[in-house]
């Protein structure tokens, strides 16, 4: 399945700390650049942590290693939106660095570049799901399920032969993107994951 990615969101140029950045330096670059949180990054660009208004409100610290929030939470530029926004309501964070394969920083993301993907038209995200999930990823039929799509909640009803089938449609449903939530209403003809002895994957779509 195709996502979008978070480098195609991101914004690469990015107002960034040091370690020894003073406290009244931070204040004023988050008010100059009306920004609530940036990272701070060591001499090679690698981000060893982030400083947000509610860091400074919270500690009197003289420097930013003092104040910031560690470790990061960063996110690579490959990876999907959606995965990015899942993981910023996991952690609880507003923005997350991004950084490359040696995790050197190359952008930031926050909330509100990530609701972007959640504006994808139920229509659309009813014919994906349709298309990449069920017949490119599992390969069935288009009408196999009934899709139903309302505010970006998908509902998923009709009967499947299997349990794994239908749990590896459900996971693969909530990986498209703009999908908020995924609602189950399928049936099963045979419960086999009480029978297997792992977990079904993406890759086992055996009949």
């Amino acid at each position: 399945m195709k996502h979008q990615k978070v480098g195609g969101l991101m914004t690469d140029d990015v107002v960034t700390a040091l370690p020894d950045t003073s406290f009244k330096e931070l204040a004023k670059l988050l008010a100059e650049h009306g920004i609530s949180g940036l990272p701070v990054v060591d001499e090679d660009d690698h981000v060893v942590g982030v400083v947000s208004e509610s860091d400074l409100l919270a500690r009197r610290a003289l420097v930013a290693r003092d104040l910031m929030t560690v470790p990061a939470v960063t996110v690579h530029a490959e990876e999907p939106v959606a995965d990015a926004a899942r993981l910023m309501v996991r952690r609880g964070v507003e923005r997350l660095p991004v950084v490359d394969e040696e995790e050197r920083l190359v952008g930031i993301v926050t909330r509100r570049d990530l609701l972007c993907v959640f504006l994808r038209p139920d229509p659309e995200i009813r014919h994906r799901i349709r298309v990449d999930v069920l017949v490119d990823a599992m390969g069935l039929p288009e009408d196999a399920v009934d899709v139903h799509v309302l505010d970006g909640v998908v509902t998923l009803t009709g009967r499947v032969r299997r349990r794994s089938r239908a749990v590896v449609l459900l996971r693969l449903a909530e990986r498209v993107d703009g999908v908020v939530a995924v609602a189950d209403r399928l049936s099963v003809r045979e419960d086999d994951t009480r029978l297997a002895p792992s977990t079904p994957t993406a890759y086992d779509y055996s009949p």
